[in-house]
């Protein structure tokens, strides 16, 4: 039997291609005779630089960008050559992402999205027509505005100075900030390729179901959400939306799915003229996905949690949809499993395993995440591979 074997990353503790091991290595022990392709993948968030320089000839430029506490870290831009021109791809997380903070550096009232700012300075100056900007895993819940307040040159203020510092914006404060962010990016072509469909503000939205995560208490949680509401009142007075064709009104590009991913820099995209894709199914295109999976009997995915997120933009569902235009049955295998059966099979899954069924299994699955994976894997493969 021929399995491809094409997980995301186990967020915080396994890197796609290390999930791709760890799994192959268990599915090996039961069933040796079968044939695996391993194929690491990413829907934006971190390993998406890796996932597309394998998958594209290119050529890969190291620079140095502000973290979101606005220390250096090494961070890339990979360059392609396409039709109509030099494409550059760049990675979010590599300059705001959360796994750059420790736990107890992780505050999303002062990280701040500037480094991102800087990296797409530098893929533009690399002769970049065209940008593709991966989003997910983001230790920031600031619109954007640090990325634009880098873009424009304006290194401090409160538009650098991470969320909660947008409750203090003035129209002054970005008076001419917007313009000259674009005037940086003019002639290229932006594009967001997101790890989640949510809005910018409310229930859906980046502070109300991420900011959490990134280390916020509810109370700031919901400041970090008058704040970016207040900075989306300033910024569409100083600089309107373009207008809607079919409504004859301002869009609002705050409700724009993807808006609110990694911490709302979608939208900061999206002022700036950028447009939002799926970064999925960007990534699954670029891998060549339709023949691996057409050259495949099984499918087995991955992810850290499988959950209402999962349903919306992230590798599972995915792969899911890319192996039911083929009739190929996929298994997932995650972290932990929060969905229900139902909806697992509404995703087109034939087969859900979690790695951690219990709290204590999930302590000791993050503390020991590949030997963990690795037998769950080699416990799917019994039930799923042929015995001879």
């Amino acid at each position: 039997m021929h399995v491809l074997i094409a997980p995301d990353c186990f967020t915080g503790t396994l890197t796609a291609t290390q999930a791709a091991g760890a799994i192959a290595a268990g599915w090996r022990s039961s069933a040796p005779d079968d044939l695996l392709t391993l194929l690491p993948l990413s829907d934006g968030g971190p390993g998406f630089l890796d996932v597309v320089s394998g998958a594209r000839d290119g050529e890969t430029v190291a620079v140095t960008v502000p973290d979101p506490l606005g220390r250096r870290v090494p961070a890339a831009v990979f360059l392609t050559e396409d039709e109509g021109g030099r494409t550059a791809w760049v990675e979010s997380a590599q300059a705001v992402g959360l796994h750059l903070l420790e736990a107890s550096e992780r505050d999303p009232a002062v990280t701040s999205s500037a480094g991102l700012g800087d990296l797409l300075l530098a893929a533009v100056s690399a002769g970049a027509r065209r940008v593709v900007v991966g989003l997910g895993g983001s230790g920031t819940n600031d619109g954007g505005a640090g990325m634009i307040a880098a873009l424009a040159g304006r290194q401090e203020g409160l538009l650098a100075g991470g969320g909660l510092g947008l409750a203090s914006v003035a129209p002054d404060d970005v008076a001419g900030v917007v313009d000259a962010a674009r005037a940086a990016l003019a002639g290229v072509e932006i594009v967001a390729a997101t790890d989640v469909e949510v809005p910018l503000l409310g229930l859906d939205g980046a502070s109300a179901n991420f900011a959490a995560q990134k280390g916020a208490s509810p109370e700031l949680a919901q400041q970090l959400e008058g704040a970016l509401g207040h900075f989306v009142s300033v910024l569409s007075g100083v600089h309107p939306a373009p207008t809607d064709l079919l409504t004859g009104r301002p869009r609002r590009l705050d409700r724009e799915p993807g808006a609110g991913a990694a911490g709302g820099i979608g939208y900061g995209l999206l002022v700036l003229g950028g447009r939002r894709v799926s970064g999925v199914d960007l990534t699954l295109e670029a891998v060549g996905i339709d023949e691996l999976i057409a050259a495949a009997d099984l499918v087995v995915t991955g992810e850290g949690s499988l959950d209402w997120q999962s349903r919306q933009g992230k590798v599972a569902s995915g792969v899911c949809a890319a192996a039911g235009r083929h009739g190929t049955p996929v298994v997932i295998i995650a972290g932990r499993v929060l969905l229900g059966r139902r909806e697992a099979m509404a995703m087109g899954a034939s087969g859900v395993y979690a790695v951690a069924e219990s709290l204590a299994e999930v302590d000791a699955s993050l503390a020991d995440p590949v030997p963990r994976l690795t037998d769950r894997a080699a416990r799917v493969a019994r039930t799923w591979s042929p015995r001879r």
